[in-house]
């Protein structure tokens, strides 16, 4: 099934629903940050709560979500833009725990308490940074308190990854479900009874559903107007060419200490895991470029 994340509207328009499948893409996280079940579950779970809070970004608009805990994951730091793109890695991919209470893995325990930070750009006007305390850890509640802070929009964040017993993500996505101002205290109790029958999205999507079936899924009976449908994927905008700027960025002196002393510069990028080789003569010539300006 083809990464994708469907925007719609319910209730008359008085709730807001973006729903993703993206498995393919947190699976290509995985294998590239070679990530352990837990990493990868609470990293999947990042990815795809990045999508979703994704609406609205524009042109060269992007949004960046940052978890910081004190659990042994250490940092998980995602972004996505206005095509849907999405990258993200997680500071101690191999890091694990034993399963919780409830014989799941333990992402909150792997994450730990700290803080989660938003900062989107729509592509329009200034940029929007906001933060709220980790509730959990398990990123969804976390998500959903941040809506609940920024936006005032009580919200439903469920997202989840099921890894398999050799550790390849089998599924992965999620769902938001956010009342619009002005709606009305029956629409959130129907909404709270039918969540009490769904089943976990990554049970739903390892069953085949796509993203339009989750939502179907989780608002039966409701009449919804289903907005557009993208393609998801993971890409890394890291290149030989931005590179090549940041190691001028750090200047003509520090390039010549690196020449002189390693010979060569090897950059290797945190998002996508790519390594960049400079050589002797490559950094030369980035030298002689600072020079000239």
């Amino acid at each position: 099934m083809a990464d994708e994340i469907v925007r719609s509207l319910a209730y008359d328009g008085q709730v807001r629903v973006s729903s993703i499948v993206c498995t393919e893409a947190v699976e290509e996280a995985r294998r590239r940050h070679q990530c352990s079940p837990t990493a990868i579950a609470a990293l999947g779970r990042s990815m795809a709560s990045t999508l979703l809070l994704s609406w609205g970004l524009k042109g060269e608009g992007s949004i960046t979500m940052r978890v910081f805990g004190d659990g042994p994951l250490g940092g998980i730091i995602c972004t996505a833009d206005a095509d849907y793109h999405v990258r993200g890695y997680v500071q101690e991919p191999q890091a694990e725990l034993p399963l919780n209470a409830l014989g799941k893995l333990d992402v909150g325990g792997a994450v730990g308490q700290g803080e989660l930070y938003v900062a989107k750009d729509i592509g329009v006007g200034e940029p929007y940074m906001g933060s709220v305390p980790l509730v959990t850890g398990e990123i969804g509640d976390d998500v959903a308190s941040y809506l609940m802070t920024s936006e005032q929009t009580p919200s439903v964040v469920a997202v989840g990854v099921l890894v398999d017993t050799d550790y390849h993500v089998r599924a992965a996505g999620g769902i938001i479900i956010q009342a619009l101002p002005g709606a009305g205290d029956d629409i959130l109790d129907d909404l709270e009874e039918k969540l009490l029958h769904v089943r976990p999205v990554s049970t739903l999507i390892d069953e085949g559903a796509d993203a339009k079936e989750i939502i179907a899924q989780y608002l039966q009976g409701v009449d919804v107007q289903y907005l557009e449908t993208h393609e998801v994927s993971w890409r890394c905008n890291c290149d030989r060419e931005r590179i090549a700027a940041l190691l001028k960025g750090l200047g003509k002196e520090e390039l010549e200490d690196i020449r002189e002393k390693e010979g060569h510069s090897e950059v290797i990028c945190h998002f996508c895991n790519e390594r960049y080789l400079f050589t002797d003569e490559e950094l030369t010539a980035l030298i002689e470029e600072l020079a000239q300006e």
